[in-house]
C-alpha cells in the first residue's frame, strides 16, 4: 500500500504531530507536578500486556509511558549476545533498552525516530537506564541512515502500519539486513475480507488502523522485497477484522542470481 504526492507529506505530517505530543505528554506524567502516580500506574497496566514484571523493572518511568506499541518485538525476534539490532520508530526507546540488554556489550541496539521529542526523551531513558551500547538515529523508516547488511536483527513495534510507502519500508530493512539476517515485528494486520475503505472505517491512520496491510498483502510485500521463511500469526483482536500480529522473516542467507545488494523493490 502506497500514498503519493501531498497526500503522503500530510499523512507524515500528522504521525509526527501525534508522536511529538505523546512524547510530550509522557515527560509530564513523569513529573510529580503533573499525572502523578495515577498516570505511571494507567500505562504500567498497559506495557504489563506485553512485557513481562522483570522486563518493566529495568525501564525508566519514562520509557514505560511513552509505549505505544501493540506487542513486544523483543519476544519473538530471538536476540543473541553480540548481535547488532535496529528498532523502527523506535519512539521512547523501550524496545531498543530492552534489545540493548539482550545483546549484551559486545551488540548494539539502534533505535529510528523521526520526531525530535521523541529522539529526546529515548536517549534521556537510555543515560537513565546506563545504556551504554545504544544509538537512536533521526530518521525515516522508508529511507534508513545504516549502511547495506549492517544489521542482523530488524524489529518494530505497531510503526510500519504507519508508513504510506510500505514496498519501500520492506526493501530498506532487506538493504540494511546482513545475509542471513531476520525481522520480527509487532503489527497491527487486517484480515484479507477487509478492504482498504473498510479498514479506514476501523479507525484513523495515526491510530494504525487505517495505513494497516491485510494478511497476505504483508506476506505478498515482504516476498517482493526477497525474504523468505514468512509467517504473519495474528495474536489478538484489535477490532472487528483488525488483528495485533507478529511478523516473522529472513532475508536469504545467499542472494539468487541476478539479484544485487541494496536495490529496492520494484526498482528498474
Amino acid at each position: 500500500m502506497m500514498t503519493s504526492g501531498t497526500d503522503a507529506d500530510e499523512l507524515r505530517e500528522s504521525v509526527r504531530r501525534h508522536y511529538a505530543g505523546s512524547a510530550l505528554a509522557a515527560i509530564a506524567a513523569e513529573a510529580p507536578c503533573c499525572g502523578g502516580a495515577g498516570s505511571r500506574a494507567l500505562a504500567s497496566e498497559g506495557v504489563a500486556a506485553f512485557y513481562d514484571a522483570v522486563q518493566r523493572e529495568v525501564l525508566p518511568d519514562a520509557a514505560v509511558l511513552a509505549s505505544l506499541g501493540c506487542g513486544n518485538p523483543t519476544a519473538v525476534a530471538e536476540l543473541a549476545e553480540g548481535e547488532t539490532v535496529l528498532d523502527l520508530g523506535s519512539g521512547g526507546g523501550i524496545d531498543v533498552l530492552l534489545s540493548a540488554r539482550r545483546v549484551g556489550p559486545a551488540g548494539k541496539a539502534y533505535g529510528l525516530d523521526m520526531t525530535d521529542e521523541m529522539l529526546g526523551l529515548a536517549r534521556d531513558n537510555a543515560a537513565k537506564a546506563g545504556a551504554a551500547n545504544v544509538e537512536f538515529l533521526k530518521g525515516v523508516i522508508e529511507d534508513i541512515p545504516l549502511p547495506a547488511g549492517s544489521v542482523d536483527v530488524v524489529i518494530s513495534n505497531c510503526v510500519i502500519n504507519l508508513s504510506t510507502d510500505k514496498p519501500t519500508v520492506f526493501a530498506e530493512i532487506a538493504r540494511v539486513l546482513k545475509p542471513g539476517g531476520r525481522l520480527g515485528v509487532s503489527d497491527i494486520v487486517a484480515e484479507d475480507r477487509l478492504s482498504a475503505a473498510e479498514r479506514a472505517e476501523r479507525g484513523s491512520y495515526v491510530g494504525c488502523v487505517a495505513g494497516a496491510l491485510s494478511q497476505s498483502e504483508y506476506v505478498a510485500g515482504l516476498q517482493a522485497a526477497g525474504f523468505e521463511e514468512i509467517s504473519v500469526r495474528f495474536t489478538h483482536e484489535f477490532s472487528d477484522g483488525m488483528h495485533a500480529a507478529i511478523v516473522q522473516a529472513k532475508k536469504p542467507a545467499r542472494l539468487a542470481e541476478g539479484d544485487r545488494p541494496g536495490t529496492r523493490a520494484g526498482a528498474n
